[in-house]
């Protein structure tokens, strides 16, 4: 905005003050003249009347442009005071709104007052809010992808280097540790498409009515082979027969998400158990394991992307740090709500409305 918009807005409310006492003047000499004639037609022309007639229309005139001069001082005065309020708020977001451009996010404007000019500036304090927390959203998740691509990158490298330069042998369980590490890649890159996908405006889910024992047994059905592999036995509780309006392969993934994470944290002859409770508008689905548990200071971080508690034991794992940050976001689009409790074990409980 440039600084002749104070200047324009003073020329416009001069104007139209000026034009008004004009409009007004002008209409008030020709009724005044108007009146007169009428008057000397109805009684006759008298000796005085023409002199009368011609000072009182000078005294109207010599008062009205004596008006109009007054009248424009004022309004002088007054646009320009006018204009310098509407102005500087408008100027002060323009200024705002370079800086942002520039990088600079943590400007904020200062408009006092309930009006639309306050409303505006709350607006462009709120994007510029926004702006700051996508950006040290973006700066941190950077850092997380360039630390979880690094360590098996690394290990890879020197992996390679090793049976490269004939120091090892590429023996079975080294050419495997390579693979995993690979497959640890993949799954990571994966999982950051989803969450890329999910966190864009445009993601949407498609409900339909679902047979809830189909979606868990189908769950179970991914899981199963991993759980024979580890000795982790997979338990699911009797329930009533529940149609659920859910999209089907993101419930699905909601909860093969939940066991997987389960899986990684239950030792050998543990169990992982899928529990249903049906209430009255919704649907309770808790899934409890006898692993090594989350300490409390953590479980308030566990949906947040890339947070492990530990980063070494985690990593041992093959977690990426992202699947229960899907889980959160997979669930608030279901306008469900999402918990974590852990008393000897983790539990983990997913409430989802019926319809």
């Amino acid at each position: 905005m440039k600084p002749g918009l104070r200047y324009r807005l003073s020329l416009m409310m001069i104007g139209v003050v000026v034009g008004t006492l004009l409009i007004a003047g002008i209409s008030l000499m020709m009724e005044t003249h108007y009146h007169f004639q009428q008057y000397q037609e109805q009684y006759g022309m008298d000796h005085n009347l023409p002199g009368l007639t011609f000072h009182l229309e000078q005294a109207l005139l010599q008062s009205m442009m004596w008006t109009l001069v007054g009248a424009v001082v004022f309004a002088v005065i007054i646009s320009l005071y006018l204009a310098k309020r509407l102005s500087s708020p408008l100027v002060e977001m323009k200024q705002a709104a370079e800086e942002m451009t520039r990088g600079k996010l943590s400007v904020r404007i200062n408009v006092p007052g309930n009006d639309e000019l306050a409303e505006l500036g709350k607006a462009l304090n709120h994007l510029a809010e926004q702006l700051q927390k996508h950006e040290r959203l973006r700066i941190t998740m950077t850092q997380d992808i360039a630390h979880e691509l690094r360590t098996p990158l690394a290990t890879l490298k020197s992996h390679i280097q090793a049976m490269l330069d004939q120091i090892w042998e590429p023996t079975p369980a080294r050419l495997r540790a390579c693979y995993e590490e690979t497959e640890r890649l993949i799954a990571l890159v994966s999982d950051l498409e989803q969450l890329t996908e999910m966190d864009s405006p445009d993601f949407r889910i498609h409900r339909k009515p679902e047979d809830l024992t189909s979606l868990i047994e189908q769950s179970a059905n991914i899981v199963s082979a991993a759980f024979l592999e580890k000795g982790v036995r997979l338990k699911v509780n009797p329930y009533p027969a529940i149609r659920l309006n859910v999209d089907r392969d993101r419930f699905i993934q909601i909860l093969v998400n939940v066991l997987s994470n389960s899986l990684k944290f239950t030792p050998e002859g543990g169990y992982v158990e899928i529990q249903v409770h049906d209430e009255p508008d919704t649907v309770l689905v808790t899934v409890l394991d006898t692993g090594i548990g989350i300490a409390p200071e953590d479980l308030p971080y566990v949906f947040e992307r890339f947070y492990r508690a530990d980063k070494s034991r985690n990593r041992k794992r093959g977690g990426s740090g992202i699947g229960l940050t899907i889980v959160k976001k997979l669930v608030d689009a279901h306008s469900g709500t999402v918990w974590i409790e852990s008393v000897n074990g983790t539990t983990v409980h997913i409430r989802l409305p019926k319809s």
